[in-house]
């Protein structure tokens, strides 16, 4: 499948939800262009490569973070530390070690290699949380794109670490001068922490305005820990 040929989002099936197309491959150069028209893969090996455009899309609008008082006390506390793109392979895994929908692996070889080659381009980015003697026990990975972030996956083995990955990812994005995270499709986790619906014709119109707008690169940093994100 060119790097062209996406179907209009019109086209993307109701029943699985969003489906748009099938096939092709994982190319750095493919999947900005999905991107950009908000549409992103998710398989399993070995099936093809399916990308998916949602209707309902899922978005966090990063004023609307929600930080609650029992997340603020986490983050008072200062129990975790901090890092961005120290260890983006091995966020991968983790969030890879359980499908969106159940038991099992959606993050292949190839979808590893993909993305490490976004990330190596300076546009798929990682935070990475870890306990106080220093062992990963939470983070998230996602492409960014003018004023969007695309996020893709996070992961926590620790109370609350994705959140803190998520509070410490919005407070880069508000200095990028971020206006959108797009979390896919809806989820408990992301509607707590303020994300909520709205309509895919909506979210393309955002798109329009703001991936292509040019902002800093050099922002992605983050203080040593989390009691200084409040």
């Amino acid at each position: 499948m060119p790097v062209s040929d996406f179907p209009p989002s019109s086209e993307a099936l109701d029943y699985p939800n969003g489906l748009l197309a099938v096939g092709g491959e994982l190319t750095s150069r493919r999947l900005i262009a999905a991107y950009r028209r908000g549409i992103f893969p998710w398989y399993e090996a070995p099936q093809p490569v399916m990308w998916w455009t949602p209707d309902p899309r899922s978005v966090l609008f990063p004023e609307s973070l929600h930080i609650s008082r029992s997340l603020r006390k986490t983050l008072r506390r200062d129990q975790f530390g901090l890092s961005v793109d120290r260890h983006f392979n091995a966020v991968m895994g983790y969030c890879g070690s359980s499908r969106r929908d159940g038991p099992g692996t959606w993050i292949s070889n190839a979808m590893l290699g993909a993305y490490t080659q976004l990330h190596e381009l300076g546009i798929a980015h990682s935070v990475e949380i870890y306990s106080r003697d220093q062992v990963l026990v939470g983070g998230l990975y996602g492409v960014a794109l003018g004023q969007v972030f695309f996020g893709e996956s996070m992961f926590s083995t620790a109370s609350d670490a994705s959140k803190v990955a998520l509070v410490a990812l919005v407070g880069i994005l508000q200095r990028r001068g971020c206006k959108l995270i797009d979390c896919q499709v809806e989820s408990d986790h992301m509607n707590s922490m303020g994300a909520r619906n709205i309509a895919r014709l909506d979210f393309e119109a955002l798109l329009a305005q703001t991936v292509d707008v040019e902002t800093s690169t050099d922002i992605w940093t983050v203080p040593a820990t989390c009691g200084e994100l409040l």
